[in-house]
Parts: structure tokens; C-alpha cells; sequence
């Protein structure tokens, strides 16, 4: 490598490998800056929207939550239910309705007499995560015979939510 010398404005000698080193180390300083300015904005950025995300994980939990108890409450309600969950069924996928997320469900009366059906009705994203319940009444069901009713949540429900019967009376 070849060094050559220069003056500086004071009158003393530097080599141009000291004045590329210096060079290079300033820039790799405001590389550094920039870096740490970037990252600082977005961290910033990052904690916001954490911050968002996390209010938002809040105020479902707790709609899932008040849904879940009003859905409870109303299954309480029933006076001389009976264990049916074997009688009742989701037919076939969820489906989107405008806002809400509806679900088909059938009752099928294993009895010698009318029944009613009180059927809560749990709306699941993909991991297996409680996003709604909701309860469908289905009445006069003939003896030995199908009654269909459509769920619809409670409120509006992302990605492709799966129905599952939580709970089912007949009375």
C-alpha cells in the first residue's frame, strides 16, 4: 500500500490511510446514529401499536367474556332442561353475513313429544380461540323430527370462525 503524506490547514502531516480510516469510521458513525434513530422511532412505533394491539385483545376479551356470561345466564334460564347436545348438530361451515358470522343448526327430537331446544353456540377462530357465544331457541319440534334455526354472532368476527355446539337443553 502506498501512503502519501499531505499537510493539514495546521501544518502537521497526515497519511491519506489515517484520513480514509477517519473517513470511514465517521461514516460508519452516522450509520450507527441513523441506525439508533431508526430503531428508536420504531420502537416507538412498535410499543404503540403493542399498545394498541393490546387494548384491543382487552375490549375482546371482555365482549367474549360478557357474551359467554349473557349466554350462560340465558341457558340458566331453562327450567327441566335435559342434556340434548347429541341431538343437535352444526350443518356444515360458517359462513359470512354481512357484518356477523351465522351458522346453521338442527335439533332433531329423539322423543315421543314436542320439544323446545336451548343451544348455545361458541364461534372459534382457527387455534381453537373463543371469539363469540350466542344462544338459538328452537321450538315446537315435532317427535322424531329436524328443526333448523341460524346463529348469528354477536358482533363482527375475523377470519374464517368455526360454530361448535357448547350446550344444548331440551324442554
Amino acid at each position: 500500500m502506498t501512503r502519501t503524506h499531505a499537510t493539514t490547514p495546521t501544518g502537521s502531516r497526515t497519511t491519506t490511510t489515517t484520513r480514509a480510516a477517519t473517513r470511514i469510521a465517521t461514516a460508519a458513525a452516522a450509520t450507527a446514529l441513523l441506525a439508533l434513530t431508526t430503531t428508536a422511532c420504531s420502537n416507538s412505533d412498535v410499543d404503540k401499536a403493542k399498545d394498541k394491539a393490546a387494548s384491543a385483545t382487552a375490549k375482546a376479551g371482555e365482549a367474549v367474556s360478557s357474551a359467554t356470561e349473557a349466554a350462560a345466564s340465558k341457558m340458566a334460564e331453562v327450567k327441566d332442561g335435559v342434556n340434548a347436545k347429541s341431538d343437535v348438530k352444526v350443518d356444515g361451515p360458517a359462513k359470512a353475513d354481512g357484518n356477523r358470522t351465522t351458522a346453521k343448526i338442527t335439533a332433531t327430537n329423539s322423543t315421543d313429544k314436542k320439544a323446545d331446544y336451548a343451544v348455545s353456540i361458541n364461534f372459534r377462530d382457527g387455534d381453537g380461540n373463543l371469539l363469540d357465544t350466542v344462544v338459538l331457541n328452537i321450538n315446537n319440534t315435532d317427535p322424531d323430527q329436524s328443526k333448523s334455526g341460524t346463529a348469528r354472532s354477536n358482533r363482527d368476527l375475523s377470519g374464517t370462525p368455526k360454530a361448535e355446539i357448547g350446550k344444548a337443553l331440551r324442554h
